[in-house]
């Protein structure tokens, strides 16, 4: 079974308030088996609109990426997230050769 990944590009705009949205967000990454591959650090843009923080978060499979996002959880954080943060998401199935 392929996974699944969400893709997540950030501008913060309250470090101190983001900062509750990750905490609030904690429980259902943890619940549905989230492991961070990359989570802010130096970017570099090559093309189209790029934003100052990038997330790259693996998931058992595609449906465990979307039960995340769709959790009581999630959408506990995500009402935080979008107070103090401008975000483009996409969740994605992983490739299997």
């Amino acid at each position: 079974m392929p996974k699944g990944y969400w893709i997540a590009h950030v501008d913060v705009r309250d470090p101190e308030r983001y900062k509750d949205y990750v905490a609030t967000a904690t429980p259902a990454f943890e619940r549905y088996g989230a492991r961070f591959l990359a989570r802010g650090g130096a970017w570099e843009g090559l093309e189209g609109t790029g934003r100052a923080r990038n997330v790259v978060i693996e998931f058992p499979s595609m449906r465990a990426a979307l039960d995340c996002y769709n959790s009581a959880e999630y959408q506990a954080a995500k009402a935080i997230r979008v107070t103090v943060a401008d975000a483009d998401m996409t969740i994605v199935e992983g490739f299997e050769a």
